[in-house]
C-alpha cells in the first residue's frame, strides 16, 4: 500500500507542477490588443472586409516658376533733369567763371585767371583763347553788369559746346533692317556697363533691343552684359572666352534681324598695348557686320575725367573706326566739364550721351542748353 501512496503523491506532484508552468506562460504571453505596445497590429488582426491598404497621397500640383519682375527703366526726359540737378551741386567752372566776370574791374590779371580756370576744366587752349576774346570783346560792348555777365558766359559757353550739332542717336536701320550700333573704348572707361544702360534707354522708349557681348577676352564683360539684360528683359548674344569678337557680331546680327528687333548693340574689346592689332579687330567686327547691314553708329566711350589721357584714347579710336558719336562717362566733377568742348574740337563729332553716376539710369542724353545751365547752378 505504500507504494499505492507514493505514486499518488508523485501524480498529485506532477499535476501542481504542470498548472504551475501554464499559469507562468499564461501571465508573459502579450495581450491581444489594448496593451502598452510599439509594434504595429498584425494583417491578420484587421476586421473582415476593411481595406487594409495605406491611403493614397493626393496630387499636389508643381508651383509654376516665379515670372522675374523686369525693372522699368527711366525715360531720358526726365534723365535730364536729374542731369542737371548732379551738375548743379558741383558747378565749379560755372560758378568759378561767374565770381571772375562779376568783378568791379576785368583787367588783364582777371582774365588770365579766367583763361587758367579754363584750361584747368580740360576745354584745351585754343578753345579757351576763342572763349576769352569773344568774352572781352562782349562785355566791353555791352557792359560788365554781374547779370549781364551771366547771359553772356552763358550763351558763348553754349556757341563752344555747338548748338547746331546732330546728337540723335542713330538705333533704326531702313526698312525691316535693325539698326546696329558699334561701342568702343579702352577697358576701364565703363563701356561695357554703358551698353547695358543704353539697353535701358531703347527699353524706356519701347524699343526692341538685343545686346552682343563681342569682347570675349574678357569673360566677365559678357557675364556682366548678361546681368544687364536680364534686368530689363534683353537679349544676350556671346560666345566662348577668347573666341572671334566678328563671329559673336555676326551671329547677334543675324539673330536681332531673324527675331526682328529694332536695335543690336555691339560691346567690342577695349585693349589699346597693340594699335595695329586694335585696328585689326575693329576693322574686322565692322566689315562682318555690314555683310549683313550697315553699321548705324559707332560711339566712343570716354572716361571724363582722364583729361589729355582721354584726348590720345580718342585719337587712336578716331584713327580706327569711323566714330560718330562720344559717350563721356563719370561726368559728376564738373570742374572738368570742359573736355565735352575739347573732345568735340579733336574729333569733329559730338557728344551724344553722358554719365553722371553708378546708377542703372545715370546715362543721359547731352544737351549744351541743360550742361551750361547745371554749371552755371541756375535754369
Amino acid at each position: 500500500m505504500e507504494w499505492l501512496y507514493l505514486v499518488i503523491g508523485l501524480a498529485v506532484l506532477g499535476v501542481l507542477v504542470l498548472a504551475g508552468f501554464v499559469t507562468t506562460r499564461t501571465r508573459r504571453t502579450p495581450p491581444a490588443s489594448g496593451g502598452d505596445t510599439l509594434a504595429p497590429p498584425r494583417e491578420d488582426t484587421a476586421p473582415t472586409g476593411t481595406d487594409t491598404a495605406a491611403p493614397e497621397a493626393p496630387e499636389v500640383a508643381e508651383a509654376p516658376a516665379p515670372t522675374p519682375t523686369l525693372e522699368q527703366p527711366e525715360r531720358p526726359a526726365s534723365r535730364l533733369v536729374r542731369l542737371r540737378q548732379r551738375l548743379a551741386g558741383q558747378g565749379t567752372l560755372g560758378q568759378g567763371l561767374l565770381g571772375l566776370l562779376s568783378r568791379d574791374r576785368l583787367d588783364e590779371d582777371t582774365w588770365e585767371d579766367i583763361e587758367d580756370l579754363l584750361i584747368g576744366a580740360d576745354i584745351g587752349v585754343g578753345p579757351t583763347q576763342e572763349l576769352v576774346e569773344r568774352l572781352r570783346t562782349r562785355l566791353r560792348v555791352e557792359g560788365g553788369e554781374a547779370a549781364d555777365a551771366r547771359a553772356v558766359l552763358r550763351e558763348e559757353l553754349i556757341n563752344l559746346i555747338g548748338p547746331d550739332e546732330d546728337r540723335a542717336l542713330r538705333v533704326s536701320g531702313e526698312g525691316e533692317q535693325p539698326g546696329v550700333v558699334m561701342m568702343v573704348g579702352v577697358n576701364g572707361t565703363g563701356k561695357t556697363t554703358t551698353v547695358g544702360k543704353l539697353g535701358r534707354i531703347l527699353v524706356a522708349e519701347d524699343r526692341t533691343a538685343l545686346l552682343a557681348a563681342a569682347d570675349t577676352f574678357r569673360a566677365a564683360a559678357a557675364d556682366q552684359l548678361e546681368t544687364w539684360g536680364e534686368r530689363v528683359g534683353l537679349e544676350v548674344v556671346r560666345g566662348p572666352e577668347g573666341g572671334d569678337p566678328a563671329s559673336v557680331a555676326f551671329d547677334a546680327v543675324q539673330r536681332g534681324t531673324s527675331a526682328g528687333v529694332d536695335t543690336v548693340v555691339v560691346d567690342t574689346a577695349g585693349r589699346l598695348q597693340n594699335k595695329q592689332d586694335l585696328m585689326d579687330e575693329l576693322g574686322k567686327v565692322k566689315r562682318v557686320i555690314e555683310k549683313q547691314v550697315p553699321v548705324t553708329e559707332v560711339l566712343l566711350v570716354l572716361d571724363a575725367t582722364t583729361g589729355q589721357n582721354g584726348m590720345i584714347q580718342a585719337k587712336v579710336f578716331s584713327e580706327v573706326v569711323d566714330v560718330s558719336g562720344i559717350v563721356l562717362t563719370k561726368l559728376d566733377g564738373s570742374a572738368k566739364g570742359g573736355i565735352v568742348v575739347a573732345v568735340q574740337r579733336e574729333l569733329g563729332v559730338p557728344v551724344k550721351l553722358v554719365g553722371l553716376g553708378e546708377g542703372p539710369d545715370d546715362l543721359a542724353p547731352f544737351d549744351p542748353g541743360a550742361f551750361v545751365d547745371a554749371l552755371l547752378g541756375g535754369s
